[in-house]
């Protein structure tokens, strides 16, 4: 939300506050003109230092000799103010002069007037309150004035003027420790005039500024998150033979993907936006591909749209059915997606073969569905970083063979007997998940993309310090991947 920034002349020992949900008024600076330079004004009211005069502190103030019951004789007199809702209160107590008549107290708003420059765009004062003194009020009065209803929580501007009136003798009136209900609005670097009044555009009302609002008319939505960006792409490349090595090409099932999430002006999720092109597939197999969002319930999404389970059974919310954790199919066997060309092993993993454009997946998995959360409640967008997202394939139709990134956890339909079998040296115990007992993976994870290798060719023969990076567990050559010199074979790259 945008915020209004204010220059004051004098802020030094001020006893006013401002941007804040009240006005306040003590005379505690001992200076008046610290308070003029803060908008405030004043008629026929200095201050006093006098212990018999002072309410409270090291200062009150003290009206002058009265001899008038006119508004405008002896006031204090608020700056420009959102008007809120509830009471002003105030302190005042009489002078023990001789001869007074008559004294009183009158409160009254000044209603902003756009086409009355000659007056300080002031109207004229409506009186709401009333308080005449008896001539034995030598002691302290608590006054606590009820705002007008007309005026609580106003979208337009007010001031408001407490006065002092009478006749006779020259009796004065002490005050003190002025609270008024409202928010500042008054400019000190122009003249005290108003701040503007145009309050931001917030169309759908859902609290959020049209400025910053991505949804601007739809009070169920406001922001959007990307990952990686909101233009690229990361690549998923997994090899399909575990848990033995096989040829170790990792082109088996070769995905781009990008996410866009979408939350509320809460700050709750509402729904995340999966897009996927399935670039290549040099496998015998017909592999799915999923992922799971670990730690979020199955119960926490409302509706998944645009994917294609196939032979996996889903719950009636679009997850797949028998997972606790929300685990979605995106597609069963990639090659009923993108079919093979007729020749050559896959889809586009050998040069000679006939190329095959990418297919694009577009996944929408709601949470909150037209406002209505699911019946596991709401995910807020601090639960659902990247490090959720647990991608993996299926192997050949296999439920249970499931391929995961390197010690991610296999979903509660993976068939766990596998694990530590072959070359693979999972152990569930130390949770390691889906490494050879040299740290190689079956499955990489580049944000940046990648450019995977052809079919047959293992992949440290395209990259060569692909093995040290993966041996050491991402210590050493963090950017095998890159086109760096002597980091690639360009003729085992597709």
């Amino acid at each position: 939300m945008k915020k209004i920034s204010l220059f004051l002349g004098i802020v030094l020992f001020s006893s006013v506050t401002v941007y804040s949900q009240q006005l306040t008024l003590n005379a505690e600076s001992g200076n008046r003109a610290i308070e003029v330079a803060n908008c405030w004004q004043f008629a026929g009211q200095t201050y006093t230092s006098a212990a018999s005069e002072r309410i409270s502190g090291s200062f009150s103030l003290i009206s002058g000799q009265m001899n008038s019951f006119s508004l405008t004789n002896s006031y204090v007199k608020t700056p420009w103010m959102k008007v809120g809702a509830g009471n002003i209160t105030f302190q005042t107590k009489l002078g023990n002069q001789p001869s007074t008549v008559a004294r009183g107290l009158r409160v009254s708003y000044i209603a902003y007037n756009a086409a009355s420059p000659s007056t300080g765009f002031e109207s004229s004062p409506v009186v709401f309150y009333t308080y005449d003194y008896t001539l034995l009020d030598f002691n302290v009065i608590n006054f606590s004035v009820p705002i007008p209803v007309s005026i609580q929580n106003s979208t337009t501007l007010y001031k408001i003027m407490v006065s002092y009136v009478g006749q006779g003798g020259s009796g004065k009136v002490f005050s003190d420790n002025y609270v008024f209900p409202g928010t500042y609005w008054s400019n000190p670097a122009n003249s005290c005039n108003p701040l503007p009044l145009v309050a931001p555009l917030d169309s759908d009302g859902d609290g959020v500024i049209d400025s910053e609002d991505e949804y601007p008319n739809d009070p169920t939505r406001a922001y959007n998150t990307y990952f990686p960006t909101q233009t690229q792409f990361g690549t998923l490349a997994f090899e399909d033979n575990w848990p033995t090595k096989g040829d170790y090409d990792f082109n088996d099932v070769v995905i781009d993907y990008n996410f866009k999430t979408v939350t509320n002006a809460a700050g709750n999720v509402v729904e995340i936006v999966s897009a996927f092109i399935l670039r290549a597939s040099g496998a015998n197999y017909n592999n799915g591909f999923g992922f799971s969002l670990d730690g979020i319930a199955s119960n926490k999404i409302s509706k998944v749209e645009g994917n294609s389970p196939g032979s996996f059974a889903s719950a009636v919310n679009g997850v797949e059915f028998g997972q606790t954790t929300a685990t979605f199919i995106v597609f069963d066997n990639y090659f009923r997606i993108m079919p093979k060309p007729g020749t050559g092993v896959g889809v586009n993993t050998e040069k000679l073969a006939p190329f095959v454009m990418p297919i694009n997946m577009l996944m929408t998995i709601k949470f909150i569905e037209n406002g209505t959360p699911p019946p596991g409640g709401v995910v807020h967008i601090s639960q659902l970083n990247q490090s959720v997202f647990n991608y993996f394939i299926v192997v050949n139709g296999t439920r249970g063979r499931e391929v995961h990134m390197p010690d991610r956890v296999p979903t509660a339909l993976a068939s766990m007997s596998l694990l530590g079998t072959g070359d693979d040296s999972s152990n569930p115990a130390t949770a390691r998940y889906y490494r050879t007992s040299g740290n190689l993976p079956w499955a990489i994870n580049i944000v940046q993309g990648y450019q995977y290798t052809i079919e047959r060719a293992s992949i440290d023969l395209g990259y060569n310090y692909f093995i040290e990076w993966a041996s050491s567990a991402g210590v050493l050559y963090p950017n095998w991947y890159m086109n760096l010199p002597g980091y690639r074979n360009s003729e085992k790259i597709y």
